[in-house]
């Protein structure tokens, strides 16, 4: 009994506590101003006195809106955010099982084209491959994988820049980024971009040809089907498109010089951080640059990684690091070269918080993920150091056996400490590259010609955009 006598002195005790609060309240400044004012507004919009809010009804009413609102979430809004989140991490899922089933389907046209084949079965591709990125690396690997030899053409200059402006590589850069790629085997220079009927009899006949495969997103220039005459010879089979890459993405993300695309994790030196930069004039222009939307999963990596194997006893292990941002011809040179200098090559590929602490502005243009794919596809890498220490320790040289460590003489950053180590261990040189072509020359090439790359960006953009609204049900993005 005295129990219970206490707890009810206790629950009045707390309701006594709470009314002398609510009167103490209403009775505040704060609220008699608020009240007051809330009086004025109401009579100058016609509303009658008699009908105006007293100070216990405005706190009663805006308590009980409060607790309302509260209530909703704890009991609505949570299972709705919930429902969010589940939805969310389906979709995702969903992406990757999509991904699943078109290599299933590959695995499977390529044991057909075998089986009529009767063995080897030489696949051709073609493209202009500007700015090459690992969007066109995954489509060769997609290519070969229906067959067992890889032949690309390189489209011309000449014929690129009659049919859709001039590209920012040249015949040489371009053909030396296809070339550097593991999954091509042979490279034909000087393709035209639209492939005419003798043309097409032409490649087939000399390079042995079974099939010409593209992307399944439609390649038309004034009109026509640039694929018709292999269509109709039925010489012709599609893979999907690289998702969340384009060199339209790239370029937009050059001019529009924003870092949304770059990833916040993994190994970063103390002091590493994003440094914040704009371009002038380009921090309004939207219709560029965007985040990277690419799905990198463990099962891509896995798949640019086919052919990786750990250094044989006594084997040279060379080791090379850098951002290896937009890779290109002068990157594939270098590697090539650094490759000769023992006999397995590892290269290390910097964060995106290193890479943009020591170059500043947006760098890197693509983010750690994309640069780490490319070097992976590259035939002159063995293995990828993914977010590799700036500064090389005793204790890496020893834990990756490496025999030599290689430096770019026209690198920017200083050796300073970032060496020492290999340089007391008598493991490091510094090399030449072979050619002289750097992401500077890129900028310079994108810069010169702004207006005609924003104009193209804009109407290529909704190209693409038209491209996944058709393949997904959706317009403008949003579900129809």
């Amino acid at each position: 009994m005295m129990f219970d006598l206490q707890q009810a002195l206790s629950i009045d005790g707390v309701v006594n506590f709470v009314k002398s609060w609510a009167d103490a309240y209403i009775e505040s400044d704060t609220v008699q101003q608020f009240v007051a004012t809330l009086h004025i507004v109401m009579g100058r919009i016609g509303i009658p006195e008699t009908i105006h809010p007293t100070a216990d009804q405005v706190v009663l009413s805006t308590n009980i809106t409060i607790l309302t609102l509260l209530l909703y979430y704890h009991l609505i809004g949570r299972s709705h955010h919930s429902r969010r989140l589940q939805l969310t991490s389906d979709l995702h899922l969903a992406a990757l099982r999509v991904l699943e089933l078109e290599d299933l389907l590959l695995t499977q046209s390529k044991e057909e084209n075998r089986k009529k084949g009767g063995g080897e079965v030489r696949i051709f591709m073609d493209g202009a491959f500007d700015m090459m990125h690992y969007g066109h690396m995954n489509a060769f690997r997609q290519g070969r994988s229906l067959g067992t030899q890889l032949i690309v053409g390189v489209n011309s200059d000449e014929s690129i820049t009659r049919c859709k402006g001039s590209p920012v590589m040249t015949d040489r850069e371009r053909l030396t980024a296809v070339e550097g790629c593991k999954f091509v085997d042979e490279v034909i220079p000087g393709c035209p971009y639209v492939m005419t009927s003798d043309y097409l009899d032409y490649v087939i006949k000399k390079y042995d040809i079974d099939y010409v495969v593209h992307g399944d997103d439609p390649c038309v220039v004034d009109g026509k089907d640039v694929y018709e005459s292999a269509k109709e010879r039925g010489k012709y089979q599609s893979i999907p498109r690289t998702e969340g890459v384009s060199t339209t993405d790239i370029v937009g993300r050059m001019l529009l010089m924003t870092k949304d695309h770059h990833k916040r994790s993994g190994f970063e030196e103390d002091g590493a951080k994003l440094i914040t930069a704009e371009k002038d004039g380009m921090k309004n222009n939207e219709i560029l640059g965007t985040y990277s939307k690419f799905l990198t999963t463990s099962r891509m990596l896995r798949l640019f990684s086919v052919g990786v194997e750990a250094p044989e006893e006594g084997q040279r292990v060379v080791y090379m690091d850098g951002s290896w941002d937009m890779f290109h011809a002068g990157h594939i040179s270098i590697l090539k070269k650094a490759k000769e200098m023992g006999d397995y090559l590892i290269a290390g590929v910097h964060s995106d918080a290193i890479v943009n602490q020591h170059q500043g502005s947006n760098m890197p243009i693509m983010n750690l993920h994309e640069r780490v794919l490319s070097v992976l596809g590259c035939k002159f890498v063995d293995d990828v150091l993914i977010d590799a220490p700036y500064t090389i320790t005793p204790e890496m040289i020893a834990s990756l056996k490496i025999s030599q460590v290689i430096r770019g003489a026209a690198t920017k950053t200083d050796e300073g400490l970032r060496y020492e180590h290999a340089i007391n261990a008598g493991i490091y040189r510094k090399i030449d590259s072979p050619c002289d072509f750097s992401l500077d020359d890129i900028f310079e090439r994108i810069q010169a010609s702004q207006k005609r790359f924003e104009n193209k960006i804009e109407k290529k953009k909704r190209q693409e955009q038209e491209y996944y609204d058709n393949l997904y049900g959706m317009k403008n993005g949003e579900k129809k």
